[in-house]
């Protein structure tokens, strides 16, 4: 029944992405920009469709994300969704790392349209596998956990460092669509950047866009409501990790898993998160749990931050793991050597 259901999904799926392109007013493949060649739409949100594309210049796929301003906006309302997009290309334009999705390019179509050109991923995204298998065994989850956390640690390395804000299964990237394989982190709408104007090692940076992002998988900090914003920091992002980690294991959200955003921000869901609760099925390692219990300490200022993270023992291959305590038994140099 299971694989009915699923291939069912699969064929829905397919057949809304065709009358998606049959109605998309790019589906006779013109060649954008005089250089990107659309071939197929890969899929469709709110303001923006997605294409495959073929960059004739460099000879090599793109992914084309097409995003079509409303033409009943009022002229302040489409400045500021271009703005917003343009802060997104600002950053994203400057990361080059194996674990983050390469942004090529971006131009004007016309007055209500413009293009961003992205690596292009054969894969789908993580969400969608989810959906499809409900969970992952602990070795495969535990590799797209290690790659993202790569990803992170060279956010937070780069001068000046970034969150994401918005880490979640739709953003990361399956390279084959197995989850044996490499992935790609994408989608940096939401993030911020931890300038020497805006962020303090102590205390973090303000929140200025409380109420966005995917409430499931940001921590505590940013529902808290008071006179001041929020302060938050890179553990906003190791917060999402251990969510991320935990619906890959246990196929279900630790927290508000059946409620809608609405409902998590009514009934104060992650706010009451205090403690994280841990099926018996599918079995699961000691240490698996005792890491994502580390991800979602509630107070943020017992929770690692990403570098930190980056240095946990259960992301180390097993050859490292031990190499610390070996180290400590080798003789120590002398001082006057």
């Amino acid at each position: 029944m299971e694989k009915l259901e699923r291939e069912r999904n699969l064929h829905i799926r397919e057949l809304k992405r065709i009358h998606n392109e049959d109605n998309s007013r790019f589906n006779h493949h013109p060649v954008l920009n005089d250089r990107y060649l659309l071939l197929s739409l890969l899929g469709k949100g709110g303001f923006s469709e997605v294409h495959k594309g073929f960059d004739l210049q460099e000879q090599r796929y793109v992914a084309c994300k097409i995003h079509q301003l409303n033409k009943e906006w009022k002229d302040d309302k489409k400045a500021n969704y271009i703005k917003h997009a343009l802060r997104e290309y600002n950053i994203h334009k400057k990361l080059e790392q194996a674990r983050i999705v390469r942004l090529f390019d971006v131009f004007e179509i016309d007055n209500n349209s413009f293009c961003t050109v992205l690596e292009y991923c054969d894969g789908n995204d993580l969400d969608f596998y989810l959906k499809q298998n409900k969970s992952i065994p602990e070795k495969e989850a535990r590799s797209i956990i290690v790659q993202t956390v790569s990803a992170l640690r060279y956010l937070n390395q780069i001068n000046p460092p970034v969150i994401h804000y918005d880490l979640k299964p739709g953003n990361i990237l399956l390279g084959t669509g197995s989850v044996s394989g490499e992935i790609k982190i994408t989608d940096f709408g939401l993030s911020k950047i931890m300038d020497n104007d805006s962020y303090n090692p102590d205390n973090g940076m303000d929140l200025t866009s409380q109420g966005a992002g995917t409430y499931w998988y940001l921590p505590p900090e940013c529902f808290v409501v008071g006179k001041d914003p929020p302060k938050i920091s890179s553990k906003v992002d190791v917060w999402s990790v251990g969510v991320i980690f935990y619906q890959c294991l246990f196929g279900k959200k630790p927290f508000g898993h059946n409620l809608s955003q609405a409902a998590i921000l009514e009934e104060n869901t992650i706010l009451k998160a205090t403690e994280v609760q841990f099926p018996q099925k599918p079995p699961t390692t000691n240490e698996a749990k005792a890491f994502i219990r580390r991800c979602l300490k509630y107070k943020k200022e017992e929770r690692p931050d990403v570098l930190c993270l980056a240095e946990d023992d259960y992301l180390k291959p097993p050859a490292m793991k031990g190499k610390r305590q070996f180290e400590d038994f080798l003789p120590k140099k002398s001082q006057e050597a």
